[in-house]
Parts: C-alpha cells; structure tokens; sequence
C-alpha cells in the first residue's frame, strides 16, 4: 500500500445549516485566500512534456498556456472553456460566472445519489450512461455522487472543509472557488452501494474502483488526479474522480500513463 494510500480520504458530509461561526468565515477565509495568492497558486511548471502534442500526429493537446490569458488575480484565466480539453487547476481558472450552457441531467440509476449533483454537460452525461452501462453488464455498480458544482457551491464547501478539515487538507483535496474541475461539468465524483457511496482513496481496492480505473478510458474518462502523480496536477491521489476528455485522448493518456498537464505542450511566450 502507498503511503498516499495509507491516508484515508473522507469528504464530510455537510448539513443544511453550517454554523454561525462557519458562516462569518465564509467571506474571512476567502479574503484571506486572495491576499495570500502565492499559498494557492503553482508556479509556471516547466517541466510539463512539449513533444506530447505530436502523438504520432493523430492527436493535438492544446497548448498549456496558449489557450489562457492573465487574470488580475495573478492566476491564468482559460479561454477554451468550451473545449472537452479545457484545463483548469491551481494555475489556471475559470472565466468569473462561468456556468455550461449545456447542463443536463444523465440517464443513471441514482443509487443512493442526489439527481441534483449529478449534471453534466451534454457530451460528458451521455459517455456518463454509457460508462455505468459498462459496468453493470460486467457485474458492478456505480453511483454518481458529485458532477457540476457552480463557483458559489464551491465557496461553501471550500470554506467549510478550511474550518474543519484545516488548511493543508483542503488544499491537498478541494480546489479553490473558480479552479474547480466540477465547474467545467466535465467531472464527476464516482463511488460504489457496496463501498457506501464513499469518497475515499480505498475504493481504489474495491472491484468496482478496479473496473473503473481500467476501463474509464473505454468511454472517454480519466482518473483525473493519478495515483503518484501528485507533483503534477498538485492534488493528492483520487481514484473516484473522473474528468471526460473523449476517447482518443483519454486511451492515450491511460496507455502512455499520464497525467492531463503531461500531455500539453507548454511554450511560454
């Protein structure tokens, strides 16, 4: 077992009220976010691979920093938001009141899910109901539990996990309002009924975290935050996190095991 393995990951559960001084900390934490912008942000990596684009010439990753602009914030703001390639991470946001125009609610079983936090844009909910058909014609189950999160929710579950679950936790885990992968409903948070719909590193070890890491890219999906990649993306292992990219690209970022950042090539103009 991994030492990232050995570090179970649990997602709290939050309830209708917060309290009061979680309330008050809402706005506090995030002022205090913006005016320590170096605690959050990752430097300019050099080493994300630039020969990924050639792919033998059948595939083209667009460029890490030719599809952004700078934002007043210090970070890089994407600008192909409408791309199923679109990157975005502690470098690299959203645009301010980003929202898909495509939002929809996919054909799955619930499983124990709340059908809110299920939607996705159009393209990624309909390889979603293929990927849970897969898996039920080979004997598993799946339950979605978290897909598209708007930049308010994001702020609520940030600040709360910053006031219980602590600083360093939080920004191992949760990205920061407006750098979330779950903004872009791309990405969904995937568990199993036999695992108890959790959200830890453990599932994993589970048949179904199994079947999910071997056969995601089959529909078009990744493990977006890979298991020893972790100096890359900047996020700690999370095997129920997969992001949808098509599946071209997702087969060649799973045969030549690579993280998203690895496969875009970065020239600095």
């Amino acid at each position: 077992m991994s030492r990232i393995r050995k570090h179970r990951r649990r997602k709290p559960i939050l309830g209708l009220a917060i309290a009061s001084i979680l309330i008050v900390g809402v706005a506090s934490t995030i002022n205090y976010q913006h005016k320590n912008k170096e605690e959050i942000v990752i430097k300019k990596n050099n080493k994300v691979k630039t020969d990924i684009i050639k792919n033998d010439n059948l595939l083209h990753f667009p460029d890490y920093y030719k599809t952004t602009q700078k934002d007043e914030s210090g970070l890089l703001e994407v600008l192909n938001v409408d791309s199923n390639l679109v990157l975005v991470n502690k470098d690299r946001k959203l645009p301010d009141g980003y929202e898909p125009n495509d939002l929809v609610y996919p054909s799955i079983p619930l499983n124990g899910a709340v059908k809110e936090k299920t939607r996705m844009r159009s393209e990624a909910a309909k390889a979603l109901e293929k990927l849970f058909a897969g898996a039920s014609a080979d004997g598993y189950t799946l339950t979605a539990i978290s897909a598209y999160r708007s930049y308010d929710r994001q702020v609520t579950l940030y600040n709360n996990y910053i006031a219980t679950q602590g600083e360093e936790w939080t920004k191992a885990y949760s990205a920061f309002p407006g750098t979330s992968e779950h903004q872009t409903g791309l990405s969904i948070d995937v568990s199993s009924p036999a695992f108890g719909n959790a959200l830890e590193v453990e599932f994993a070890e589970t048949a179904e975290g199994k079947w999910l890491a071997e056969h995601a890219h089959d529909y078009g999906f990744i493990i977006r935050y890979p298991e020893n990649k972790q100096d890359i993306t900047k996020y700690h292992y999370e095997p129920w996190h997969i992001r949808y990219i098509g599946k071209e690209y997702a087969t060649y970022l799973y045969k030549n095991d690579l993280a998203l950042e690895e496969a875009m090539p970065a020239i600095d103009n």
